[in-house]
């Protein structure tokens, strides 16, 4: 199901902010980065996350998001050889996928309702009716597995429409890893049993690959589209319970989507955060740095280690702005989020929060009242910058999300 509908009517009044290339060198289907996917009136992908594209922070050397996902490979890939996963004993780790996804790959084949929030345009970048910017690694499981693939990672970047925080940002970084086993082995050794068995054993491993020697983990029963059973790792950390990933045994469904006998092939998978794990690991407070060009953020993780902890090298001073005005019928916060994104130059505003709701009592109109906190990453930012990106906000408030200023 299409569904890009309530975005069109926004997009209309949008039009000239987008209306600059029509097409996106990427691939579909395998990674060719040749392939020319045309944009079309679903279009609600702002340059500023376009921009973000092929930016790849995880495949740079000495990058935090580059260290976690190098340390997940070597474990898994260790196991998988000490375990004698495979007969050649050959685990695959994928990271220069294109994220541009069919709508067929991103949701029907893991088994995403037609409904489901995920599919909507306020929470998914479409490029066209047809295709997303990936909102999930998992994407790329199915047309893995139908290629042959019976253990691999894969790791990219992925986008999401979201708020503004300073955990959230629209454009973060996923690894996935799949293992599917031999269907005798399965069928010899207690079969499911066998499968979650071994994926928390697996899990539990790299838990304390990553926190230490003597991490505890506990499981949390949860619920994915695509797993069944489906469950939430989480671990003790700093006297708190984190939850780290979520994982579960491959739904019949995802495997039939691979065109395999889902009788006799069985498997799991996992998808995890790097930004999440990296925030953690090393201490870094703010989801903007991971995209900092500055020095005195890179240099610190040049060693590729883990046992880092970043040292704040500077704090400006926040600056607050309110916003309050009746919403529309069409008006989604994260749409919101996405204007004073692009209005602020993107990574100015660190968050963006509700601090007061009214609702009319003879007409029920809703108004919000939101306050907006900019603050630069490198540098104080003068009263009249943020007076000027304040007024901006406003204006494209009013004009673009149909709201009414109070």
């Amino acid at each position: 199901m299409l569904r890009c509908q309530a975005w069109r009517g926004l997009a209309a009044r949008r039009s000239a902010a987008f209306s600059a290339a029509r097409t996106l060198s990427s691939s579909v289907a395998d990674g060719d980065r040749s392939t020319s996917v045309p944009r079309d009136e679903c279009c609600n992908i702002p340059p500023n996350i376009w921009k973000r594209v092929g930016a790849d922070l995880h495949r740079r050397p000495g990058h935090p998001l580059n260290t976690i996902k190098r340390h997940i490979e070597q474990f898994i890939i260790q196991r998988a050889t000490e375990h004698q996963w495979l007969a050649d004993g050959v685990v695959n780790c994928f990271d220069a996928l294109s994220p541009v996804s069919t709508t067929k790959a991103c949701f029907d084949d893991l088994l995403v309702e037609p409904d489901h929030p995920s599919r909507a345009a306020s929470d998914t970048y479409y490029v066209n009716q047809t295709h997303v910017l990936r909102t999930h690694m998992t994407a790329h499981d199915v047309q893995m597995i139908a290629r042959g693939e019976r253990a691999f990672l894969t790791t990219g970047d992925v986008y999401r429409r979201d708020e503004i925080d300073r955990a959230h940002y629209p454009v973060f970084h996923q690894l996935d890893a799949v293992r599917l086993f031999d269907p005798d082995k399965v069928s010899g050794l207690g079969g499911n049993d066998l499968i979650v068995s071994d994926l928390q054993d697996t899990l539990n491993g790299l838990a304390r690959h990553l926190f230490g020697a003597d991490t505890q983990v506990r499981w949390v029963d949860a619920t994915f589209p695509f797993t069944q059973p489906s469950f939430e790792m989480e671990v003790l950390y700093n006297g708190e319970w984190l939850e780290v990933l979520g994982c579960g045994q491959l739904r019949d469904g995802v495997i039939r989507a691979a065109g395999l006998d889902a009788e006799r092939h069985k498997g799991w998978a996992f998808g995890l955060g790097l930004e999440r794990l990296a925030m953690v690991l090393f201490e870094i407070p703010d989801i903007r740095l991971f995209w900092s060009e500055d020095e005195r953020f890179r240099k610190q993780f040049a060693s590729g280690e883990l046992g880092v902890k970043f040292e704040p090298y500077s704090k400006y001073p926040p600056a607050y702005r309110d916003i309050t005005f009746w919403l529309s019928d069409a008006f989604h916060e994260n749409a919101f989020c996405e204007l004073v994104r692009e209005t602020t130059g993107g990574d100015v505003v660190e968050d963006v929060s509700v601090i007061d709701s009214f609702t009319h009592p003879k007409s029920r109109r809703k108004s919000l009242c939101f306050r907006i906190t900019y603050r630069h990453m490198d540098r104080s930012l003068t009263g009249e910058e943020v007076d000027d990106m304040q007024f901006r906000v406003r204006a494209r408030a009013r004009d673009e999300l149909g709201v009414e200023l109070r």
